[in-house]
C-alpha cells in the first residue's frame, strides 16, 4: 500500500501554483478642450498665376539680352533686342517713297485744277480732262499705300525691341545672343512666369463638394500651403476656384486657391501638403491620435476610471 502511495503523494507535494502574468505598462494622457479647425488635406501642386512664352515677331539676329536667367522682371522692362539695322533702312526707303508720292500728287491735283478750267471753256476735250482726274486719284491711292507700307515698316521696327508683358520670373534662357532668329518660331526664347500671387491646385473627394460649397457660401475659405516636410510655417491662402465638374476618372473635384506669396517660396511645379479649413469648431474635447483605438463599431478609447 505504501509502495503504491507515495508516488501519488509526491506528486501533490511537488505541484507549483500558477504563476500571475505582470501588468502591462500604458501610457496615460489628458483629455482637454480646444478650438480645432475642420480641415480638407490633400497634395497640391503650386501653378504660375500667368506664363507667358516669349516670341520674336520679326527675324533677324538677337542683338543684345537685357536680362539674366533666373531673374526677376516687371511689365515693361526690355528683355531683347533683334538687330534693327534692316528694319531702319527699310522704313527710310518706304517714307522716301511717301514723299516721292506725295510730290506726284500735288503735281496731279494742280494738273487737274488747270484742265477742269481749260474744260469749262472747251479748249480740251472732257475725254482728256477725265483721264488727268483718273490720274490723280490713281495717285491719292499710290499715297494712301505708301503711308500704309510705313506704318507697317514702323511696326516692324518696334518689334526689334521685345519688352515683358507681365511681373514675373525669367526661365532658362533657350537662345543667346548672336543667334538668327526666326519670326513667330515655334519654340519661345524665354519662358516667364508670374508668381507673386501663385496658385496651389488640389483634389478634394466629390463628397465634400457639398461642403465647400455651403462654408463657401459663409465667407472666404483659408488654404494652408505646407512648404516644410515637419508641417510649420505654412504659407496662407484663400481658395479662389471650385471647378465645373466631377472628374470621373477619379471621384474628385478640382479645387484652386490663391496666394500672395510674398517671400516666394512657392515655385510652379512644387508639391505642398494643402489644408483647406472649412470651419473652426470652438471648444472641442482632443486626445492625442495615437489614444485612438477602432473596432467593429469604429473608433474609441480607453478612460482611467478612478477607483480602479
Amino acid at each position: 500500500m505504501s509502495a503504491v502511495c507515495l508516488p501519488s503523494c509526491s506528486d501533490k507535494i511537488n505541484e507549483a501554483p500558477p504563476a500571475k502574468k505582470p501588468p502591462v505598462p500604458v501610457a496615460a494622457a489628458m483629455a482637454a478642450k480646444k478650438n480645432v479647425p475642420l480641415q480638407l488635406k490633400a497634395i497640391g501642386n503650386v501653378e504660375a498665376y500667368a506664363t507667358v512664352g516669349i516670341k520674336s515677331q520679326v527675324g533677324g539676329e538677337l542683338f543684345r539680352v537685357h536680362f539674366a536667367e533666373g531673374q526677376d522682371v516687371k511689365r515693361g522692362d526690355l528683355l531683347f533686342t533683334i538687330d534693327p539695322r534692316p528694319y531702319e533702312s527699310s522704313l527710310k526707303q518706304d517714307e522716301a517713297m511717301v514723299a516721292r508720292d506725295i510730290a506726284q500728287l500735288e503735281n496731279a491735283r494742280a494738273e487737274l485744277r488747270r484742265f477742269s478750267e481749260l474744260v469749262k471753256d472747251g479748249y480740251v476735250p472732257q475725254q482728256q480732262y477725265e483721264q488727268v482726274r483718273t490720274a490723280a486719284e490713281a495717285l491719292e491711292a499710290t499715297v494712301a499705300a505708301s503711308k500704309a507700307k510705313v506704318e507697317n515698316a514702323r511696326l516692324q521696327l518696334k518689334y526689334c525691341y521685345i519688352y515683358s508683358p507681365i511681373t514675373g520670373r525669367a526661365g532658362n534662357l533657350l537662345l543667346d545672343q548672336g543667334n538668327l532668329i526666326k519670326a513667330n518660331a515655334d519654340d519661345p526664347m524665354v519662358v516667364i512666369n508670374q508668381i507673386q500671387p501663385i496658385y496651389v491646385s488640389f483634389s478634394a473627394p466629390e463628397q465634400n463638394l457639398a461642403d465647400i460649397r455651403k462654408y463657401m457660401a459663409a465667407g472666404k475659405l483659408k488654404i494652408n500651403a505646407f512648404v516644410s516636410s515637419d508641417g510649420t510655417d505654412p504659407e496662407e491662402g484663400e481658395l479662389t476656384f471650385v471647378d465645373n465638374m466631377v472628374d470621373m476618372a477619379t471621384g474628385t473635384i478640382k479645387l484652386k486657391g490663391t496666394f500672395e506669396n510674398k517671400e516666394k517660396r512657392l515655385l510652379p511645379g512644387q508639391f505642398v501638403n494643402a489644408a483647406l479649413t472649412l470651419e473652426v469648431q470652438s471648444y472641442v474635447v482632443v486626445v492625442p491620435s495615437q489614444a485612438l483605438q477602432t473596432g467593429q463599431k469604429g473608433q474609441y478609447v480607453f478612460v482611467v476610471a478612478k477607483n480602479l
